[in-house]
């Protein structure tokens, strides 16, 4: 394991590894021990009572934070026509169809999102072997495959995250930046946590929402009470 900076160091004496914050402590602890010169990511992690080896137990969807994330996505659209016309109107970055696809088989990835029209999807799934690996892959689940291209623009632009358990049970989350006001934070995180809770799914057995940090880019985690939701 790479040993940490002084910095680091420092920022850790001010967590106590056993104790479980309640929300607004984490937050403001996120901010005590950041330890970069940038305006860093927070991010938020789950570790669920799901078993993602069984197909009804693979989490997976989209939401729009009520604050944003603080980034500003760059939007592919894969559409023809109308639909082409209505992404540029929207805000997309880049619109296209098989210009786009040769640039992506040829390398090219300077964008953070793809969304495509259904009727575009045999092409787009050619991209899998490369779009899938970085989790680029346009999917219904998430909102990006559609022909409801102005909302799904807005939508994304607005500060729309996806999330995905892991094979180890976890989902991560950016839910701001560390520039954010504390209750910004502690809204989207709290509103990431109940979207969590209400896709449980019903095979989940025991604790469901097992616990949960948060933490800035390069700064410690830091553990969050998440016992009010414990048995939900």
């Amino acid at each position: 394991m790479a040993k940490r900076g002084k910095k680091y160091q420092e920022a850790l004496k001010l967590v106590d590894r056993t104790q479980a914050y309640d929300v607004n402590e984490a937050i403001e602890l996120v901010k005590k021990t950041t330890v970069a010169n940038f305006d860093e990511t927070v991010e938020a992690v789950f570790r669920l009572g799901v078993d993602p080896k069984k197909a009804d137990q693979q989490i997976r969807g989209a939401m729009v934070l009520p604050h944003g994330t603080g980034k500003t996505q760059r939007v592919l659209v894969i559409a023809k026509g109308d639909k082409a016309k209505e992404a540029e109107a929207a805000g997309a970055d880049y619109v296209g169809d098989q210009e786009y696809i040769d640039q992506i088989n040829q390398g090219w990835f300077d964008f953070d999102v793809v969304v495509a029209t259904p009727d575009m999807m045999a092409e787009v799934g050619k991209l899998g072997r490369v779009l899938g690996p970085k989790g680029l892959m346009p999917n219904p689940k998430t909102g990006t495959v559609t022909f409801e291209i102005e909302k799904a623009v807005q939508e994304i632009k607005a500060g729309k995250v996806e999330y995905r358990v892991d094979k180890a049970g976890n989902i991560h989350v950016p839910i701001g930046k560390v520039s954010f006001d504390d209750q910004k934070l502690v809204e989207n995180y709290v509103a990431i946590t109940e979207t969590l809770v209400k896709a449980k799914p019903q095979t989940s057995k025991g604790t469901y929402m097992r616990n949960a940090s948060v933490s800035s880019t390069m700064g410690p985690g830091i553990r969050v009470d998440v016992s009010s939701y414990a048995k939900k």
